[in-house]
């Protein structure tokens, strides 16, 4: 570790033609062009253990030969990619096993709809079915909340910056104090069913509640079972419909596949994405409990809904859920990074660091400006690639594949460890500075 990195590929060509708006390849400073599982390559021969995984799209890391075997095969066969939402053997192969693995051990019974290939895409049918089916506008959200980029998931967003990006003003929606917002003594529901039950509160009775369990964007905040339980009581007592958004959660980052499994609420709508896909290719679904499946033929619909390739690539990346012993390596690699952040907050508490998250989603929050970003510049120049999360990029977040190998696991973490060394060390040089000035 410490040896910095040959120099980054040259990025000027995306500087020239490509869009202001690009993002993380202002973090990550190169231009990459191979990846295997839990490790990417850049075209001067940098190698990167990769704790971003796609920002959740690759849970079965880059280049899956499992999955990638049934793709090819697949295309060789002149297998259908496109088709709106027209039957095809793919998709059935899919609707069939997602039936068989995922609903039926669980006694679920929903329908599954294919909105369009995007996170935001599985929202917006979500607030569109909800407010058709109860008749109501309103869908009550929570405070850093991050559900999407198109008008209506940004609606139910929380981040000033990413709703200023509209252009617009954006409406009917009510936002709601997160579990754990007052801090831990206040029972946040107990205000919102107050607010709900007072005819005087100018709070409206929503179409839908929609909520994530475990914050990702939001800075890795996460709701506790008795809470969920709360709010799914309150929906239910007063005929909201509950909408748990899983794009980034789901498929297996907290542990379990839906990351509100073994939490006690069986939600009226599921959004699904990103890792959905298996390969990283563009899927979503929407799950809909049948009574609220009132959709007339075509009212929402989309050109890529019908992704061949995503359903091909989803149905085997099933198979991982056929056992438990996926969950359990799952479970026994989130404590390696437990156990590895505990210590690094232990070794360094003058930086003041929490720790957040749970499963393969795990983090450390900073009280001081900055810090969270300067880790990952630090790291990301040694070799490994994570990001920030939080309303003020106060998280430095790790998301590894869930199929990363114990080895690179340990590589990550020890480049991480390091990392947070040489900031430690920064730190105490910038207050010895600040103090001799003064």
């Amino acid at each position: 570790m410490g040896t910095q990195l040959l120099e980054t590929s040259n990025l000027e060509v995306f500087d020239q033609f490509e869009s202001e708006v690009r993002s993380y390849c202002r973090s990550f400073t190169t231009v990459f062009n191979k990846a295997k599982n839990a490790k990417l390559w850049d075209t001067q021969g940098n190698e990167y253990v990769d704790f971003f995984a796609g920002a959740g799209a690759l849970n079965y890391g880059h280049n899956n030969e499992q999955i990638r075997a049934k793709l090819v095969e697949y295309l060789m066969k002149d297998g259908i990619t496109h088709s709106l939402d027209m039957a095809t053997s793919a998709k059935e192969a899919f609707l069939l096993r997602f039936q068989e693995v995922i609903l039926k051990p669980r006694g679920w019974h929903y329908k599954i709809m294919f909105p369009g290939p995007t996170g935001t895409n599985a929202v917006e049918s979500a607030l569109k079915i909800a407010r058709k089916v109860t008749g109501r506008s309103t869908v009550m959200c929570f405070t850093n909340a991050f559900h999407g980029m198109t008008i209506g998931s940004l609606a139910v967003t929380g981040n000033t910056f990413k709703r200023n990006g509209a252009g617009v003003e954006l409406h009917n929606s009510v936002f709601m104090p997160y579990d754990g917002y007052f801090g831990a003594e206040v029972n946040t529901v107990d205000y919102i069913a107050a607010l709900l039950d007072d005819p005087g509160s100018g709070v409206p009775l929503p179409a839908a509640v929609i909520l994530e369990s475990l914050q990702g964007e939001g800075g890795l905040k996460a709701a506790s079972a008795d809470w969920l339980q709360h709010i799914a009581r309150l929906c239910k007592d007063r005929g909201i419909l509950l909408i748990v958004d899983d794009v980034q959660m789901g498929c297996g980052r907290t542990g379990s596949f839906f990351s509100f499994d073994h939490m006690g609420i069986e939600p009226d709508i599921i959004c699904l994405s990103k890792s959905i896909g298996g390969y990283g290719l563009p899927m979503a679904i929407t799950l809909l409990k049948p009574e609220i499946d009132a959709w007339m033929p075509g009212e929402h619909n989309g050109t890529f809904r019908g992704n061949n390739l995503g359903f091909i690539a989803a149905a085997e990346a099933l198979s991982y859920w056929e056992t438990p012993d996926f969950e359990k390596s799952i479970i026994r690699k989130a404590q390696i990074v437990r156990s590895a952040l505990e210590q690094m907050l232990k070794t360094y508490p003058e930086l003041s660091g929490e720790l957040r998250g749970r499963g393969l989603i795990q983090g450390i929050a900073f009280k001081e400006d900055g810090l969270a970003e300067r880790l990952c510049k630090n790291v990301f120049e040694q070799g490994l690639i994570m990001e920030t999360s939080g309303p003020c990029s106060e998280v430095a977040k790790l998301m590894p594949p869930l199929t990363i190998e114990d080895t690179t696991l340990e590589q990550g973490l020890k480049i991480v460890a390091a990392g947070m060394a040489r900031l430690a060390n920064a730190v105490a040089l910038e207050e010895k500075k600040t103090k001799l000035e003064v």
